[in-house]
């Protein structure tokens, strides 16, 4: 993968006339992953939002290899793979579905490699199931999915684990490192305590809760 980096600089945003985040400063490039912690309501999916460009109420600036998101926005956008808590899985529509309309915004995947993709995460013969018969773990499946077919080097994933089994912990952890090692990068929100072979940061947010 290529050299890139997104960078917050002094962020800082309000929410009903109080300070959620007070000029937040990270960075991440090729090779790293990076866990926004904090308690509930301290602001970790507002700052996962201002860095995907979903939020634009807020103070400072967030970069993509040295340009405001703005003015970097068809660049970022097909570099950039964004999980949020929900899971983004239209019920009516079966598994293999789901992902044939999510990557014909933005590549080409055969369905072949969608449904090997499915199989890897315990989806093998669901392949064809409209979701809302799939269970909340099943379904977070379908958009983890994603990320074993996704050339974007850059995840951010607000909390990923959510509603999966401790073998889908397990799988999401190796898969968050090899991506990691292969030179991708990683921004993720989680409780959870992160089991990695590879180094990543940490960064607290300390927002008052809401």
């Amino acid at each position: 993968m290529s050299e890139f980096s997104i960078e917050a600089r002094g962020v800082s945003c309000e929410r009903d006339q109080r300070l959620l985040l007070d000029g937040v400063n990270c960075a991440v490039g090729p090779g790293e992953v990076l866990q926004i912690a904090g308690a509930n309501g301290s602001g970790k999916t507002t700052l996962l939002r201002i860095l995907v460009g979903i939020s634009t109420a807020y103070e400072g600036q967030v970069l993509w290899c040295g340009q405001p998101i703005a003015a970097a926005a068809g660049q970022y956008y097909s570099q950039l793979l964004y999980l949020g808590h929900n899971p983004g899985v239209t019920l009516t529509l079966s598994a293999l579905e789901n992902l044939r309309w999510y990557f014909q915004l933005n590549q080409i995947v055969a369905d072949q490699r969608m449904r090997e993709a499915l199989a890897a995460l315990g989806l093998d013969g669901y392949e064809d199931v409209p979701a809302y018969r799939m269970s909340a773990g099943q379904q977070r499946r379908i958009a983890l999915a994603r990320l074993l077919i996704s050339d974007a080097p850059l995840w951010i994933l607000d909390e990923p684990f959510t509603a999966i089994d401790r073998g889908g912990v397990q799988e999401l952890e190796q898969l968050i490192c090899r991506h990691a090692r292969q030179g991708g990068a990683v921004i993720l929100t989680t409780h959870h305590a992160l089991n990695l072979d590879v180094p990543f940061d940490r960064l607290e947010l300390a927002g008052a809760p809401c």
